[in-house]
């Protein structure tokens, strides 16, 4: 009895492209469900210490909906490197900003931490209203589970 094991031969060739509508979910639950397509976790042939995931695209990214008090109380921070440089943004303004950023760094911040998550954030493409430019990979549609 052998076990499947995947090599790294021609990843790029199987990978799968979806098509993800934002329009009425939550970013949080929007995110871990992109970020589980991201990493493969919904593949058979997952393997923790491999990219073998498949190709998102987030279209109306603008009709995302932040639930309770989030719009007001998550801070978004970065730094300048220099004295006194950080910057604090608001859920509302980002949102409100760079709709595709807030989604983006929901999805980045439940990807690891690593080479690896960076590998596979780079398959993620966010778009604020509802027209893309990869129609020419004929993306399948995916509905998201409701909770």
């Amino acid at each position: 009895m052998s076990t499947y094991f995947p090599s790294g031969k021609d990843l790029a060739g199987q990978r799968k492209w979806y098509v993800v509508d934002a329009a009425g979910q939550t970013v949080g639950h929007l995110a871990s469900e992109i970020a589980s397509i991201l990493s493969g976790k919904r593949s058979p042939r997952w393997t923790p210490f491999m990219d073998l995931g498949d190709h998102v695209i987030v279209i109306n990214a603008r009709k995302a909906v932040l639930k309770g008090a989030k719009p007001q109380q998550k801070l978004y921070r970065r730094h300048t490197l220099y004295p006194g440089g950080l910057r604090e943004v608001t859920a509302e303004e980002m949102f409100a900003k760079r709709p595709d950023r807030v989604i983006s760094l929901a999805v980045q911040g439940m990807l690891p931490k690593s080479k690896l998550g960076k590998a596979m954030a780079k398959k993620l493409k966010v778009y604020a209203d509802a027209d893309h430019p990869h129609t020419a990979q004929r993306p399948e549609v995916h509905t998201l589970t409701t909770r």
